[in-house]
This record gives structure tokens, sequence and C-alpha cells, in this order.
């Protein structure tokens, strides 16, 4: 840590204390050059995740935006809030996995498609076909068959 003083890198760390939130580390320094003393805060450094939308907007990455498109697509289904949680950990673990802090929506919803169907096969079909934006029946009846293809 720079001395605010004189500008020497060398310091001690004379007391730390965390804040009552324990969201800072206060720490007392004291130079090792010309003596003086002050204070650093320490915290985390957040990073927001970024979505990059269709149109090519940037938007932060939104969870619970998330759990509601997941919760649409569960409605009526026997999927319990916990599973869809899970699988919204994943989702965003895997964001946050990637070097890079952001995503394409298009990448986003293939994530969630994979973990639907796994999860619920008919969750799995209503999120597809609001995600993918089937141009008609043909395209929804061909994803149809691929999903009792690998069934099978």
């Amino acid at each position: 840590m720079k001395c605010p003083f004189c500008g020497h890198l060398g310091d001690k760390v004379v007391d730390s204390r965390e804040s009552k939130e324990g969201e800072v580390i206060r720490r007392r320094r004291e130079c090792l050059a010309c003596g003086r003393r002050f204070t650093s805060y320490e915290r985390i450094d957040e990073i927001p995740y970024m979505v990059i939308k269709k149109d090519g907007s940037r938007e932060r990455f939104d969870r619970q935006k998330l759990i509601a498109g997941l919760l649409k697509a569960c409605e009526k289904r026997p999927v319990s809030v916990a599973a869809l949680e899970a699988v919204a950990d994943r989702v965003e673990a895997g964001l946050q996995e990637r070097p890079e802090k952001e995503m394409d929506t298009d990448e986003i919803g293939m994530l969630v498609m994979d973990e639907l169907k796994r999860l619920d096969k008919v969750a799995y079909v209503r999120f597809a076909s609001v995600y993918r934006h089937f141009r008609d029946i043909g395209e929804f009846m061909s994803e149809l068959k691929q999903l009792l293809n690998a069934k099978e």
C-alpha cells in the first residue's frame, strides 16, 4: 500500500477490524519509511455480470428474471421451487465461470433449456416455444419429435 504522506510502498498493519455487517475490513497501517499512520478499507469489488440482448443492448444479469421465466415454464407442473432455484444456481454458476463477464441471451437460453430438458419435458417445451420463437407448427412438431426420439 502506498503511503499517502511520503509515497513509500512499505508499510505494516497495526490493527484490523471488520465492519458490523462484515462487508468491509478497516486496516490501520504504519509507513515503514516516515512512521506516519493511515487507514485503508478493504471490500469485495463486485463486477456485474452483463447479458447481451438480441437487439445488442446490455443489461445486468437478473436472477429474479430467470426464476420468473422458470416459474412460468413450470406453472402447474410437479416441479419444486427448490429445483428451480438449483437450475438458477447452475445457470448463474455457468455465467460466473466464464472469463468474460458477458453472455448472450441465446447462450443463457440454451443453458436453461438443457436444464429444463432434464427436469421436466413439458416445462422444456413451454420454455422452448417462447424462447425459440417457432415460426410455424412444423418447427414445433420437429422439436417434439426430437424430444420423443431422445426419450426412447
